[in-house]
């Protein structure tokens, strides 16, 4: 096959590919992946149809991309670890400047303020957490979550972490790829009646080679689990590390995990000011106190503040850098990168934009709304709004089994009336029957609620 210069590959020109094979000492590109079992190698010719010029490329996905319905054109109750915020016009300003949309990952070379700005995105997260440590951020909860239980597992020599049942599947998925295969992942069952962590279940399963208990509150079912304190106290008088996941919009209302005991809490940032982006636009944080044993274990990036040699001026940059991947790189604890350091700066504006008080004005809107719906959908024959019967935020069960129709049939039917319905339950809980996670924050209006009301007596009675 005649060599040639792709067009969206940079160093693909035939003379410079075969420089840069000379360099590294192989023929061909082929034996950069010789470690790929021969069984698994693709022999065909694969169907790649030829480059398009820009403006054709541009229709094409244009074309593939308005196949999509955004939330601008329907009313979405849709959340579960993404959500629909108000995203105030700051923060795609700030994020879209040049020396913070160009900066990689801040060096010296080329840091126009990358490394002040996510040292203040640091301190700003870490009051609201209160916590004193905060990393550069992993591409999202999940990995947040998995990372955090390799840390509590190389701080404790233990090789198994508890986790509630009421974890998101897809987190958990995520979490024991990570962690596999050093690290046994070990469900903690719930109560169906109230959703909260079975205490007698999480007691039978601490010994000593437990090296972390994780849950999250809010929940993904949305309830708010009342035993924290409970859980973190077990936890550490097993030795093991207590880990508490958490959506940090939640903070201006709930009391924060390190007042009942958390060790480490992580959690997703996209709620700080990040657009939904079809599903993406996630950003994981990981915190903890400032104390050598937990600090040496972050894989990622820390900045810090320090004086010069000039005085009065101060200078930022990396912690204990010789820990992190970037300078171990194979031999580091894990391998992270800078991919979502953007959303970390997004969070760190949306923060300052916000201040205490704004953290709790929006906190206490997105209670009173997601109350009002709750209320609401009890107008509804049939279902049963907020199953577990508990104060909620943000996010909760609604309960169809009552109604003779699956959630999937009642979706589809909300769809046609231009309503996005919650995450369907029936498959990943079947405990849980013919239920659906909803999600109502700040940007639902009694209007929207009321239109969902409507739209369900129609399809149900």
């Amino acid at each position: 096959m005649t060599e040639f210069a792709h067009p969206y590959i940079p160093n693909s020109e035939p003379k410079i590919k075969e420089q840069m094979l000379k360099e590294i000492g192989v023929e061909k590109v082929e034996d950069l992946f010789d470690a790929i079992p021969d069984e698994l190698l693709f022999k065909g010719s694969m169907n790649i149809p030829e480059s398009l010029s820009e403006m054709e490329l541009r229709k094409t996905v244009q074309g593939t991309m308005n196949k999509n319905t955004s939330t601008q054109e329907v009313i979405s109750f849709l959340g579960g670890g993404c959500w629909e915020h108000y995203i105030p016009a700051v923060c795609d300003e700030i994020n879209s400047r040049a020396e913070f949309l160009t900066a990689y990952a801040g060096d010296e070379f080329e840091d126009h303020g990358r490394y002040q700005a996510l040292f203040e995105y640091q301190s700003l997260l870490g009051e609201l957490l209160e916590m004193d440590v905060v990393n550069i951020p992993t591409f999202d909860w999940a990995q947040a979550i998995a990372t955090s239980i390799r840390m509590a597992a190389r701080k404790t020599g233990r090789k198994v972490a508890l986790v509630s049942g009421t974890i998101s599947p897809e987190r958990l998925q995520v979490v024991k790829n990570y962690c596999s295969p050093d690290i046994k992942i070990e469900l903690v069952s719930y109560s169906e009646e109230n959703g909260r962590m079975s205490i007698d279940d999480l007691k039978s399963k601490l010994d000593e080679s437990v090296a972390a208990v994780y849950f999250e509150n809010p929940s993904y079912l949305g309830f708010i689990e009342t035993e924290g304190k409970m859980i973190t106290r077990l936890a550490r008088s097993a030795g093991a590390e207590s880990i508490v996941g958490v959506d940090p919009i939640s903070l201006g209302v709930l009391e924060t995990p390190s007042k009942y005991g958390a060790d480490i809490i992580c959690g997703e940032l996209q709620s700080l000011g990040v657009h939904m982006s079809y599903g993406g636009g996630l950003s994981g944080f990981i915190s903890t106190r400032d104390e050598i044993e937990y600090v040496q274990e972050f894989p990622s990036r820390l900045f810090g503040i320090a004086p010069t040699i000039v005085d009065g001026e101060y200078g930022f940059g990396d912690i204990l850098y010789d820990r992190t991947s970037f300078a171990k790189r194979e031999k580091g604890k894990e391998s992270v990168g800078t991919q979502t350091s953007m959303w970390a700066l997004t969070a760190g504006v949306y923060l300052a934009l916000m201040g205490p008080h704004g953290m709790k004005e929006v906190g206490e809107l997105i209670m009173h709304n997601s109350r009002y719906a709750i209320e609401k959908l009890k107008e509804v024959k049939g279902i049963t709004p907020s199953k577990f019967g508990s104060l909620n935020f943000k996010e909760f069960v609604v309960d169809f089994s009552g109604t003779g129709k699956t959630v999937a049939e009642i979706s589809k039917a909300l769809k046609a009336k231009g309503i996005f319905a919650g995450i369907d339950l029936s498959k990943e809980f079947e405990e849980l029957g013919q239920s659906a996670l909803f999600c109502v924050t700040e940007v639902h209006s009694k209007e929207d609620i009321d239109t969902l009301v409507e739209a369900l007596k129609e399809i149900i009675e």
